[in-house]
């Protein structure tokens, strides 16, 4: 393991040498320069992880010693070493990028203990860096898989989102389409990438719970609060909070969630102290929110408070051309985490998948890729291979490409979709759930529809 390097800089030989003496003990790789402009050559050569640095210098002083070092790597630790009586010089260099200061003359133990926290900083800075970069690497926009004209439609959308100021977003699609893979590119393309990401599932979770873990709570609130808690609002500030399955929150929740989208700021439970908190919030459901508006069971103000920005993510059905693209990716991906060497599937396998419902969408293509590539040891993947259940599912439902014929002189697929919405509106007779029922879409998606060929406004 390399030990860290570390650069002494003082005009005075007895402290440059008992310095060199101790820290070469401690297990650094020292080295001694006796005036700035020695050291600012060895920096720009060398590039150590520290400097310990006199401020009374002959030549460059050490105020501009330090700002040199940081215009030739701000990443280098500068401890500033002062004489008694220049506290002012010292908190100048504080505010000119410097770690910390240590008078003289100062005692060994005490400079090793602020070397030590120094550079354990350092490195903790240096491993949270990596994990951002590996998980702006990992969920940015350029991992998801859409080569569809509905996908690109959608990764548009996150792209103008995430470089906005948009303070709230709903998404909205069928189970297992991504949503939350959405949301967190969405939180990665942003500026609020170096903040939390925060998530949690609404579903079937009560309401005094869902508000202890949005809000928190202070010792004492309740009995079991025997500790000051910090909910996801408070853990999240600055970044992304993930609110999956909004649709089923309870609804004296809702409200007291539409107060913090207004106020921006919320009470620990037992709290007294309003707290300001800047979060995106993301939302994202499976459910028609309209319909859960007219059942009583959805509030109207906190639907349209939340669907500001709206993105509508399709299913897999509505998006053939990414099933391919999609199966490769996973034959990829469980390659390389089960050590397997399937190269690709059969024909008759091929045309399966992409003339299947997918009535669990993206997940659900996921899920029969790692089972195949788990359970079988060959390196194509065949019809046999796909679960039985799945197979036979599909020959009761009659999946299966409809009987329709394309002209020779070709046809605009938008002008069929147009006259589908048209002609289910027509048979309906305007009724626009009985109409979306025609098409096996769910309202949200036919509005969507609707709007996009001028039949809503």
């Amino acid at each position: 393991m390399r030990k860290p390097k570390i650069l002494v800089v003082d005009d005075e030989h007895l402290i440059r040498w008992s310095l060199e003496q101790s820290l070469v003990k401690q297990g650094y790789d020292v080295t001694t320069a006796a005036n700035g402009e020695d050291a600012l050559q060895f920096i720009q050569e060398e590039s150590p992880e520290l400097v310990l640095l006199d401020i009374q210098l002959p030549g460059l002083d050490g105020l501009e010693v330090l700002e040199k070092v940081k215009e030739i790597d701000e990443d280098i630790l500068v401890i500033m070493v002062t004489a008694l009586g220049v506290l002012e010089t010292a908190v100048k260099a504080m505010r000119m990028g410097a770690y910390d200061y240590i008078n003289k003359p100062f005692n060994l133990d005490e400079l090793s203990i602020i070397i030590k926290k120094a550079l354990d900083t350092k490195e903790l800075r240096k491993e949270v860096a990596h994990l951002r970069s590996t998980q702006t690497s990992k969920y940015g926009i350029e991992n998801i898989i859409g080569n569809s004209r509905h996908m690109q439609q959608v990764l548009e959308m996150v792209r103008k989102v995430a470089k906005s100021d948009a303070s709230t977003v709903l998404i909205q699609g069928e189970s297992g389409t991504g949503k939350e893979l959405i949301a967190r590119a969405i939180h990665f393309e942003s500026s609020r990438r170096d903040k939390p990401f925060m998530a949690i599932n609404c579903a079937a979770m009560p309401e005094t719970l869902l508000e202890s873990e949005l809000m928190g709570h202070e010792k004492g609130a309740f009995t079991d609060a025997k500790a000051q808690k910090k909910g996801l609002f408070e853990i999240a500030d600055g970044g992304t909070l993930f609110l999956d399955e909004i649709g089923d929150m309870d609804v004296g929740m809702q409200a007291k969630l539409l107060r913090i989208l207004e106020e921006r700021t919320f009470r620990r439970i037992g709290g007294t102290k309003e707290i300001p908190v800047d979060v995106r919030i993301v939302s994202a459901t499976n459910q028609e929110l309209l319909k859960k508006i007219e059942e009583k069971s959805f509030r109207n103000d906190l639907y349209y408070r939340l669907q500001v920005i709206p993105i509508y993510l399709p299913s897999l059905r509505e998006r053939p051309d990414d099933i391919m693209p999609l199966v490769d990716f996973f034959i990829e991906h469980y390659n390389r985490e089960f050590g397997k060497t399937v190269k690709g599937i059969s024909k008759m396998a091929r045309k399966f998948l992409e003339e299947y419902e997918w009535p669990g969408n993206v997940r659900e293509l996921r899920n029969i890729i790692e089972r195949a590539i788990i359970l079988e040891s060959e390196e194509t993947l065949m019809l046999e291979h796909l679960p039985g259940e799945m197979v036979s599912r599909a020959g009761e439902s009659g999946s299966g490409p409809m009987n329709l014929r394309i002209p020779p002189e070709g046809i605009d697929i938008e002008d069929v979709e147009r006259e589908l919405i048209r002609q289910s509106l027509e048979i309906a007779e305007g009724n626009q759930s009985k109409a979306a029922k025609k098409l096996n879409l769910g309202i949200d998606a036919f509005r969507y529809r609707m709007k996009k060929f001028g039949f809503l406004t």
